[in-house]
Order: C-alpha cells, then sequence, then structure tokens
C-alpha cells in the first residue's frame, strides 16, 4: 500500500519494485510547520532503497531541530541533515545537496519540494521509469490536469505556469510542458554532475538553467536531449498553504529567464 500526504492509500502504478539505491534531496527554509515527518518516515518503511538529505536553507524557526528529530527516528544512514548557516535560497540548497549525493552509492539522485505537494509516492513510480529505459537520465514531474488525476492549483498560478512553461519551451528548443516542479529525478551521471557543478543564476527557476546545462552536455556527445527526458504527468499535486513564490517572484522569473538565455545562447541557437 501506498501513502500520500492525507494518508490515503493509493494504488500503484506500477507493481515493480524499484532496483536502484534512490537519494532524494529535499531543500526546507522555514518549514517547522509544515513539515510532514510522518510521512517521509512511512516512505522510508515502504522503499528499504530509498534515503533522503534534508537540507536546512539556514532556517530561522525551529526546521533544524524537527529535521534532527527525523534523523533521529529514522533507519539508521537513511536521514541525512545538510546544514547551511545562512539562507542561499532554494537552487543552492539543491544544488549542494545534489552534489553531496552524486558522490555517494545513489544510482538515482533527485530532489523533491518539502511541502509534498507532490506525494512520497510517486517517487518509486519516477525510478521505475529509470529502471526499464536505460536511455532516459531524467524523469521530471508534470502537473498536467487530467480525468482520474488529482491537480490542483490556484488559477493564478496556472495561468503564469502555462505562460512560463511556453517561454521556456521556446528557449530550450524542447517541447517541456513543466519545468518548475518541485520533484525530479535523475540518474547519477556525468551529465548531472556538470549540470549540478556550479552555481545557478537564479534562486527560484534554476531548474531552467539545470536543463540548459544537461542539454549541452548531451549535445557535446552527439546525443538529442529529447530522448533523454521524460515528463511524468502526476496522480497528484495539490498547491499547499504558505507557498514562498509570490507575484512579484513570479515576474522577476521572466527577468531571470532573459538572463539564462543570453548566458546560455551558444548552448540552446
Amino acid at each position: 500500500m501506498l501513502l500520500c500526504r492525507s494518508g490515503v492509500a493509493t494504488r500503484r502504478e506500477s507493481d515493480h519494485a524499484p532496483a536502484a539505491v534512490i537519494a532524494v534531496v529535499v531543500p526546507c527554509y522555514n518549514e517547522e510547520k509544515r513539515l510532514d515527518v510522518d510521512a517521509f518516515l512511512a516512505a522510508l518503511g515502504e522503499w528499504p532503497a530509498l534515503s533522503f538529505r534534508m537540507v536546512d536553507d539556514g532556517s530561522k524557526d525551529g526546521t533544524l531541530d524537527v529535521l534532527r528529530d527525523l534523523e533521529a527516528r529514522a533507519p539508521a544512514g537513511r536521514v541525512r541533515v545538510h546544514v547551511l548557516e545562512r539562507n542561499s535560497g532554494k537552487a543552492e540548497a539543491v544544488r549542494q545537496g545534489v552534489l553531496a549525493e552524486l558522490e555517494g552509492d545513489a544510482s538515482y539522485v533527485g530532489y523533491w519540494d518539502a511541502d509534498l505537494a507532490t506525494p512520497l509516492d510517486e517517487i518509486p513510480v519516477f525510478a521505475t521509469i529509470l529502471d526499464e529505459r536505460a536511455d532516459v537520465d531524467i524523469v521530471l514531474g508534470s502537473r498536467v490536469k487530467l480525468l482520474g488525476r488529482r491537480i490542483e492549483r490556484r488559477l493564478y498560478r496556472h495561468l503564469y505556469g502555462r505562460l512560463f512553461a511556453t517561454s521556456v519551451s521556446l528557449i530550450l528548443g524542447l517541447p517541456v510542458y513543466d519545468t518548475q516542479c518541485g520533484a525530479k529525478l535523475f540518474r547519477n551521471s556525468d551529465a548531472a554532475a556538470h549540470a549540478f557543478g556550479e552555481g545557478f543564476l537564479s534562486r527560484w527557476i534554476f531548474d531552467v538553467e539545470m536543463l540548459a546545462r544537461f542539454v549541452d552536455h548531451w549535445r557535446s556527445e552527439g546525443v538529442n536531449a529529447e530522448d533523454r527526458i521524460v515528463e511524468k504527468p502526476l496522480r497528484q499535486w495539490v498547491d499547499v498553504a504558505g507557498s514562498k513564490i509570490g507575484v512579484q517572484d513570479a515576474a522577476r522569473a521572466f527577468v531571470e529567464l532573459a538572463q539564462i538565455r543570453r548566458r546560455y545562447r551558444r548552448v540552446l541557437r
């Protein structure tokens, strides 16, 4: 049985258990009130090959205490708390966490939003795609509202998201539907090391720059980027109260998108 955030049992899309070791990075900033410790412990109990690196991004509340409690309650070694002394933004928190895991023994490394808008039971679904398709390096969660799926987004965020995604698709030259969903899983590879090796321009839309770096690496090897990425429509994504992205952040994202385009013009032309 799989557990979603609400604790309601859901059905597996595949009965195939992931064969690989999976490490998921969870960036946390002031998540003391929202972090669902029980959900993380349940996921660890369900999938023995799964571990989490919880990155405290200089939180000013009791987040670090919550993370230490999770680490103490989890099976030995399967929750690692990574502390950034000052707030550096989601991009750097994810980057440092992913780099640390790429140096370990995980076959697949990813990152997941701490609010669990995407339930943790999607992780083995993503991993199964990588298990079954050796040609794929990245699985991206995609918030597509379809019959039989529960995708709940505020209207303005949905409309902004569609405009932003269309702009990103044109810049990257990839027919990507959703770059900004906080649920992604990668094969541990040279391409991933290249994508996360240096700091990102943006604190929030770093996902776009990350994909540009993957494209750069693949093209240097004569590989078609579209053959390496799978977008997986999520079964559930619920817009969780307390989001740290506001209207001003949304506007700034387009400015940063233009900066990314200028920096990677050679790669993306």
